[in-house]
């Protein structure tokens, strides 16, 4: 259905596990080679890229701190090395930190969220806009149900840092037009993943579960066709600037 995207040299930061993961196979079944970013944990990367690598595909490991100064610009170089250009940046790394009220806000807190979901995707795109002007290429940003409904408790910076992603990706569509790039999001709602496994309590996924109207969370691997839909030039050459909601219709825009 994608057949564009063989060939095709695709970094997808954050993909260790969860949805970076299905997303890095999803790509490397259509034919792409695949970077496989991860910071910390390194026995999932190896095994999910001796798996793609089993099924007949190309993949490479880069690692490193997102959040750190400097570590994304040089995880997009190091893709790029890797693969020999770079035609698909998929900045999916991100993460909650910690659940925080308001009266718990400080300075460190602040920073590291809008380090770890915000900073550092700047900073990619930055990276690797060389890269894509060359082919030209695309963008696709991770967003969230939480940068649309005011996030859970707690989880309110979280949720802002993914509104800020979100419209980014507006202003990223508009900007890099006229290079030929195209920019957009996905935004996944209550998907089950170590994400949810380390930041959400059983008691609190059953309610949102309960305001889902498909009647259940979501998958990882059900979230994957929007990343290829919105990467293929065949299927989506008139789309950019759009957030496609993945969300089983807990979120109806």
């Amino acid at each position: 259905m994608f057949d564009d995207l063989a060939g095709q040299r695709v970094l997808i930061t954050g993909a260790s596990t969860g949805i970076g993961a299905e997303v890095a196979r999803g790509f490397a079944q259509a034919g792409a080679v695949v970077a496989v970013h991860y910071n910390q944990s390194v026995k999932a990367a190896d095994a999910l890229a001796e798996e793609i690598r089993g099924a007949g595909g190309t993949a490479h490991l880069v690692a490193g701190d997102v959040a750190e100064p400097g570590t994304a610009a040089r995880i997009v170089d190091d893709a790029a090395a890797a693969m020999g250009g770079l035609d698909v940046l998929v900045n999916n790394a991100g993460a909650l930190v910690r659940r925080v009220r308001p009266g718990d806000w400080d300075d460190e807190i602040i920073d590291q969220v809008f380090d770890l979901n915000v900073r550092q995707l700047l900073h990619a795109c930055r990276a690797a806009l060389p890269y894509l002007k060359a082919r030209p290429g695309s963008i696709i940003n991770t967003g969230s149900v939480a940068g649309r409904n005011g996030a859970g408790i707690g989880a309110g910076l979280y949720g802002s840092a993914k509104a800020w992603v979100q419209n980014i990706t507006r202003n990223l569509a508009k900007e890099l037009v006229s290079d030929g790039i195209r920019v957009n999001c996905v935004a996944p709602g209550t998907i089950m993943t170590p994400f949810h496994e380390r930041f959400s309590t059983p008691e609190q996924l059953e309610a949102i579960r309960q305001t889902i109207p498909m009647g259940r969370l979501g998958r990882a691997d059900e979230c994957v066709g929007a990343y290829l839909f919105l990467a293929s030039d065949q299927a989506a050459s008139f789309i950019t600037g759009q957030v496609i909601e993945v969300n089983g219709g807990q979120l109806m825009p």
